[in-house]
């Protein structure tokens, strides 16, 4: 039996999955969990990465403590955050996504390259924390000085464990910075930023074999394992891990909800650009997506309350306040007090906790509502089932709201499909099938 390992980090916790095929099922078992979470050093929000790779190699341990022969490991995580890198040396801080410090540049890249330029070269919506952004910023602040290279945080990892520096396809979409259609970074965006060309080397597809573990790793953690490129963005392994038709509608849940289908080409027209739609690489095809805030909202809130995720949806379905705010202000994507940038947007009105705790129910189903709505006017097509995956999904009070407002059949599926997708591209490369494939759509 064959033995593959998915290293899957989020932003609130990580998880090591060992995943297998026993006859016809597909089986997955989880070996490692760790928690996960921002920092704040400075009056920055940061990553702390050297931490999160001591658990990474704990986790690779306890995986190999139980299955001694694992053929191949592959990690994923968020998306848009990276290490720069003088030779072998990384750079700290590895600043998070939810920082403030490219709010003051955006003007001045907008300036350089007007972001409908941008757009119809890289089809990526605008959110402020798109690494374009954020290295125009490292830029201005004199920290790209004698710099030869950035790593995507899934890159960077992998590089530690391996030695060899590799940028993968599907994450490098989410920089801003990569022409939808060749499918490389666009080099005369970095020219017209000022950027040094040399850190946008080719990108590497999923299923590209990256190497062994260093010996030095390999006897931490008691045995050797093989690295290789899965959909490093934890959005495009999560797709690849939803059991579900080709031309589905589908709605990854989790910290972020990413609302979208599959295509075969880009959609970078004017109304795509209008309504911030985004083209993200996905494993043979394009992810044509709506970023949503998500259950980020929800995250926040529990660390102001002695609630579970439970007794929360069960406190907001004994709430008769259903008002509608704009879940996408930029207010909410790293408040002091959730609660209180809540209470404000809805004028100081709700009056309990489960009051609040409603409104962000109603207000995250009407935006998906609103999405499906684009979603449907940008393609031309309709969909009558949404396909829901990832933690959000198991929440039967967000579903039924889901269904409520957007008239769709909703259907929810396992909430680790970002581990399964992680796993199944490596399973389908070490078989010779993951280049086989047709277009989705």
């Amino acid at each position: 039996m064959n033995y593959y390992l998915a290293i899957d980090i989020g932003a609130s916790s990580g998880r090591h999955i060992v995943g297998f095929r026993d006859g016809d099922e597909f089986r997955t078992d989880e070996v490692y969990r760790f928690a996960n979470g921002m920092e704040e050093n400075d009056g920055h929000l940061t990553w702390n990465i050297e931490r999160i790779l001591t658990e990474v190699k704990a986790g690779i341990k306890a995986a190999l403590s139980k299955y001694a022969d694992i053929k191949s490991l592959s990690i994923d995580t968020w998306a848009v955050d990276y290490i720069l890198m003088r030779g072998d040396d990384a750079v700290f801080p590895c600043y998070a996504y939810r920082d403030n410090r490219t709010e003051s540049v955006i003007a001045a890249v907008h300036e350089r390259m007007p972001f409908s330029k941008l757009y119809s070269l890289t089809g990526i919506q605008f959110q402020p924390f798109n690494s374009i952004y954020q290295l125009y910023a490292d830029k201005l602040s004199g920290r790209l000085d004698g710099v030869t290279d950035f790593l995507m945080v899934p890159e960077y990892l992998m590089y530690k464990l391996t030695g060899v520096k590799i940028k993968e396809y599907t994450n490098a979409t989410t920089t801003g910075l990569t022409n939808v259609k060749t499918k490389q970074y666009e080099i005369s965006i970095a020219e017209s930023l000022g950027l040094p060309k040399e850190l946008f080397k080719p990108l590497a597809m999923p299923g590209t074999a990256v190497g062994e573990l260093l010996p030095s790793i390999a006897e931490e953690a008691d045995g050797q394992i093989r690295a290789v490129l899965c959909a490093t963005h934890d959005t495009a392994s999560a797709v690849e891990g939803m059991d579900i038709p080709d031309d589905a509608m589908f709605l990854s849940s989790g910290t972020w909800s990413l609302l979208g289908v599959k295509l075969n080409e880009p959609l970078t027209n004017e109304s795509s650009l209008n309504s911030n739609f985004t083209n993200e690489g996905g494993v043979g095809y394009i992810r044509y997506l709506k970023n949503i805030m998500g259950m980020w909202i929800i995250q926040c809130l529990k660390k102001q309350t002695t609630l579970s995720f439970d007794e929360m949806a069960a406190s907001a379905g004994n709430s008769s306040f259903t008002e509608i705010f704009d879940v996408n202000d930029s207010r909410f994507i790293a408040p002091a007090d959730m609660r209180k940038e809540i209470y404000s947007a809805l004028g100081n009105r709700p009056s309990e906790d489960s009051d609040i705790i409603n409104s962000v129910y109603h207000s995250l189903a009407f935006n998906y509502s609103k999405a499906i709505n684009e979603l449907e006017q940008n393609t031309g097509l309709a969909w009558n089932t949404l396909y829901m995956a990832g933690g959000g999904a198991k929440d039967k009070y967000m579903n039924a709201l889901t269904a409520k407002y957007t008239g769709k059949k909703v259907v929810s599926l396992p909430m680790e499909a970002t581990a399964r997708g992680n796993l199944r591209i490596q399973m389908e490369a070490d078989n010779g099938m993951l280049f086989k494939r047709k277009n989705p759509v």
